[in-house]
């Protein structure tokens, strides 16, 4: 279920970008397009910035086409013109999909922020993947929630003991299938792991509060993907080190790929940039 307590971090991070923003400037800054694409929601400001979210299409099984799913989805033809603080109270109801185009018009204020101050306070930025970024030593114990194919690959190949907790292990190969663990086991995994690796879709879920709450003393641990807001604070707070987004630097061009189906693999080191903030 999805925190929306005002100590939740969806929340924090609201009111970390809004105070940093300023009011005035947030009431002025408008979508000029939004993108809900088959793998990722694109938002571009009336300002040129761009920001990015993985679209929840697994936990909407509601959002076919017939009225009862309608309050499911953003609504076409009146995302467009919308005030950016207007979209922003979607990061609060429950409705998932309406939650993802918050979360990339939340990702693309931050980038505003970015361009306008510089990166934010209190990390080290660091460019490309955070699975790099955290230096993960050998032996230490990973959980790694969600079946992230490239994660799990690099920790087979070098050996890692680590845990996938999955909500389906039908994502998961025959050869990757020893290390799920089911979701519910994500108190007791996460607070024997050295390392936690979670992708940021477990803000648009409501499930990262819970996660990083289990986190034991000197554990590190990373929130990564397009949804993962790039402000650092609000995620140290809860015991993450890495944060590891992204910086949308062609907006245009991104929507114009999510339109078409696009995913990661066309639009990475393209379009958009990963980037780690590491506290």
């Amino acid at each position: 279920m999805l925190n929306t307590d005002t100590d939740g971090l969806l929340a924090e991070l609201h009111a970390d970008v809004r105070d940093a923003l300023g009011q005035e400037t947030l009431a002025q800054l408008r979508v000029a397009r939004a993108v809900v694409g088959i793998f990722f929601t694109g938002v571009q400001l009336e300002n040129g910035v761009g920001g990015l979210c993985a679209t929840p299409i697994k936990s909407v099984p509601e959002a076919v086409c017939c009225p009862s799913s309608a309050l499911a989805m953003p609504v076409p033809g009146r995302i467009a013109g919308r005030s950016a603080a207007e979209v922003l109270q979607d990061l609060f109801r429950p409705q998932d999909l309406r939650r993802a185009l918050a979360i990339a018009t939340l990702n693309a204020l931050a980038e505003t922020l970015w361009l306008r101050d510089g990166p934010p306070p209190g990390a080290r930025v660091v460019a490309g993947d955070a699975f790099d970024a955290l230096a993960i030593a050998p032996g230490e114990r990973v959980a790694l929630v969600g079946a992230f194919p490239p994660y799990l690959r690099a920790l087979r190949r070098s050996g890692q003991p680590f845990h996938v907790l999955e909500l389906d292990p039908a994502t998961l190969k025959p050869e990757e299938l020893p290390f799920f663990v089911p979701a519910e086991r994500a108190p007791e995994i996460v607070a024997q792991a050295d390392v936690l690796i979670t992708t940021g879709t477990t803000l648009v879920n409501g499930t990262l509060d819970d996660l990083l709450r289990h986190l034991r003393p000197g554990a590190k641990a990373a929130v990564v993907g397009p949804t993962a807001t790039l402000r650092a604070a609000p995620f140290a707070r809860r015991g993450a080190t890495v944060v590891g987004g992204t910086r949308v630097h062609a907006p245009a061009e991104l929507l114009d790929l999510l339109a078409e189906g696009g995913s990661g693999y066309h639009f990475f080191g393209k379009s958009v940039e990963r980037v780690c903030l590491c506290v």
